[in-house]
């Protein structure tokens, strides 16, 4: 099966979610995925909110703009702290710090990395809500998101129920508290936003998101897959499609013909506990996947649109 093959989940997204452990080729993966939809008419952000990206290495683009042109309509950008900062002050930053800082002497950007601290999913909620308002302005037809690793990922879920969770003791401490002094709104009723946006992330990626995991057939890898199609379904996520990358398809030695017989085991056993879901094999490649004629080759592999073994 190709990603082609796999349908609606892919093809009739605004949105397409890749999702793995480090390491396991779903920046490679959502690369080649946005290469696709750029070649087929759609203009197409590739966007990167892993804290360390490698996007622009595997393009091999040097050029920093935000986004950046990489060929035709497709566009590549990398979320980075700064910016999510940036996202803060437009959002309830500087309205929340207007509240405290009237009984905290503390300075904005100490403020900043106090919230952060004490709601680690900030950052996260903040790009959620920074691709969907980028859908709802039609900027690009189709944005391929390549995350954090998994446990950045799944932290991620978590924030709407953290702010539920909050609000409700916060009464008995924000309702006491004086109005900002711009804004006259109580940190309490801030805070009732910050549940707001998150039912908005939640329900956009409920909704509109499709979800891509990205694994290899090793033990510690596919072991982990269960607890996160546990937790993707907790929160009403459903993951549709697998990508199993990595796989020996070449054997030239006892050494590889050893290696593609465990990760057959591996392979057996996800076809086996995934039977629900539309599963694509990637081959391990004898390279470094890296520049645009490499990743056409993954593109051809993922899609079908090339030659097949």
């Amino acid at each position: 099966m190709t990603l082609k093959e796999a349908g609606n989940s892919i093809s009739d997204r605004n949105v397409v979610m890749f999702a793995g452990k480090g390491g396991v080729g779903k920046t490679t993966c959502a690369a080649a995925t946005a290469l696709n939809f750029a070649v087929n008419g759609n203009k197409t952000l590739v966007l990167s909110t892993d804290p360390t990206p490698s996007l622009r290495h595997i393009f091999n683009m040097r050029e920093q703009q935000k986004p950046v042109k990489i060929a035709g309509s497709l566009y590549l950008d990398e979320i980075g702290v700064e910016q999510v900062k940036q996202m803060w002050d437009g959002k309830f930053g500087r309205e929340v710090y207007e509240v405290f800082s009237s009984f905290v002497d503390l300075e904005y950007e100490e403020f900043v990395e106090f919230v952060s601290a004490v709601l680690p999913g900030m950052r996260d909620e903040f790009m959620v809500d920074y691709i969907r308002e980028m859908v709802l302005r039609n900027e690009y037809q189709k944005v391929v998101w390549d995350t954090a690793p998994l446990g950045q990922t799944l932290g991620l879920l978590d924030t709407p129920s953290m702010l539920a969770k909050h609000l409700r003791t916060a009464p008995r401490i924000y309702t006491r508290l004086k109005l900002g002094g711009e804004s006259k709104r109580s940190v309490l009723d801030i805070i009732k936003g910050w549940e707001e946006l998150s039912a908005k992330d939640t329900d956009f990626l409920r909704n509109e998101v499709g979800f891509v995991m990205v694994t290899i057939p090793e033990a510690l890898a596919v072991e982990q897959l269960y607890d996160i199609f546990g937790e993707f379904a907790r929160h009403g996520l459903k993951i549709e499609c697998l990508v199993i990358n990595n796989v020996i398809e070449d054997i030239t030695s006892d050494f590889l013909l050893t290696k593609s017989r465990q990760q057959n085991m591996y392979i057996s056993m996800l076809y086996e506990r995934c039977h629900d879901l539309k599963i694509v094999k990637l081959p391990m490649f004898p390279y470094e996947i890296k520049g645009m004629e490499r990743i056409k080759q993954i593109r051809e592999r993922l899609f079908g649109d090339g030659p097949q073994p």
